[in-house]
C-alpha cells in the first residue's frame, strides 16, 4: 500500500491583497503573532506525518527559504548569549523536516505550481496544502485526516468545506456522485469558479488536497483555463476521467489569510487560545467594546 510522506506547498504568488507588505514580504510570512503563516502548514504537514517538503516560491521570495534553512550567525550569537530556549525556537523546524526549494518564474497558475515540484515528488502520490487556508483541525491536524481517507481508498481526496450558495463563485466546486458517508464522497467533476446558478454544490475546495501522481501527466499538457491560468481543478476534472476521486468534508475551523479579515480573525481567535495571551487580549477586546 502505498503512503503519504511528501507534500507540496506553493507560495509563488503576488498577495497583491496585502500591498503594501507585500511588495517586499511575501505574504506567507505574514505573522499570525509570532509565528509566520506558512510555518502553521509545515507543522500540520509534520504533525500529519509527511517527512519531505517542497515550498514553491518565486525569485523574489528568498526570505521563505532562509527562514527554514540554518542561521549560523544568529544561532551563534543566542548560544553566546546563553538563550537556549531562543536557539530551539529558530533551530527546531530545520532539524525536524526536510525542507526543499523550487521555483516558480512565471505566474501561470495553482496548476503550473504544482507541475514544477514534479521532480521533488518523482513516483509517488503526495499532499497539497495551499498557504492562504490555515487550519485548526477539531481532532487532530486536518491533512492527517485526508491522508486517513487516502489510506483507504488510494485515491486522490480534496479537502472540501460547505460554503453560502452567493460565495460559491469564488471557489473550485465539487460535483459529487452520490451520498456522503461518514464525511466522503466520490466526486463526478471539479469546476472552477462557476456562477451561482452553474454550480453543482456548496462543496468548494478549501486548500488541502492528496494527490495521485497521475495528476502530473495532465499538469504538463494542460491549456490555460479561469484567468488565464493552468488551474489545477481542470486538470482534476480530467483525472476524474480515468480514476476515481473523492472528496473529505475537513473537519476543523478554517482561516483565510489570504483575506484581510480571515487574517485578523486568525490573530485574535489564536490569540484567546494561548496561555501566554488569552488573559492580555481579553481584556484588550473588552476595553474596545467598551470604548
Amino acid at each position: 500500500m502505498k503512503k503519504i510522506s511528501k507534500a507540496v506547498i506553493p507560495a509563488a504568488g503576488f498577495g497583491t491583497r496585502f500591498l503594501p507588505f507585500t511588495k517586499s514580504v511575501p505574504k506567507e510570512m505574514l505573522p499570525i503573532i509570532d509565528t509566520p503563516a506558512i510555518e502553521y502548514n509545515i507543522r500540520e504537514a509534520i504533525n500529519s506525518g509527511i517527512t519531505d517538503i517542497v515550498i514553491v516560491i518565486s525569485p523574489d521570495k528568498e526570505c521563505i527559504k532562509t527562514h527554514f534553512l540554518h542561521n549560523e550567525i544568529f544561532e551563534q550569537f543566542l548560544i553566546k548569549k546563553g538563550k537556549t530556549h531562543e536557539l530551539d525556537i529558530i533551530t527546531e523546524m530545520p532539524n525536524t523536516i526536510n525542507v526543499k526549494f523550487v521555483y516558480q518564474k512565471e505566474q501561470l497558475g495553482l496548476g503550473h505550481a504544482v507541475l514544477c515540484a514534479k521532480e521533488f515528488i518523482g513516483d509517488d502520490d503526495f499532499a497539497l496544502l495551499l498557504g492562504d487556508d490555515v487550519y485548526v483541525g477539531n481532532n487532530g491536524p486536518v491533512l492527517k485526516d485526508l491522508i486517513g481517507e487516502y489510506n483507504q481508498y488510494q485515491a486522490s481526496i480534496i479537502g472540501t468545506l460547505k460554503v453560502p450558495q452567493e460565495e460559491v463563485s469564488r471557489y473550485g466546486i465539487c460535483e459529487p456522485l452520490g451520498e456522503e458517508v461518514n464525511r466522503v464522497v466520490k466526486l463526478k467533476g471539479v469546476i472552477e469558479k462557476p456562477s451561482i446558478m452553474g454550480a453543482p454544490s456548496n462543496l468548494a475546495i478549501g486548500g488541502r488536497y492528496i494527490l495521485t501522481n497521475s495528476i502530473f501527466k495532465y499538469l504538463e499538457n494542460q491549456i490555460e483555463g479561469s484567468g488565464g491560468e493552468i488551474q489545477l481543478t481542470d486538470s482534476i476534472s480530467r483525472l476524474l476521467e480515468d480514476e476515481e476521486v473523492y472528496s473529505y468534508l475537513i473537519d476543523g475551523k478554517r482561516y483565510d489569510i489570504g483575506s484581510k479579515i480571515g487574517y485578523l480573525e486568525a490573530i485574535i481567535e489564536i490569540a484567546l487560545k494561548r496561555d501566554d495571551l488569552k488573559d492580555d487580549v481579553s481584556k484588550i477586546i473588552n476595553k474596545i467594546m467598551q470604548a
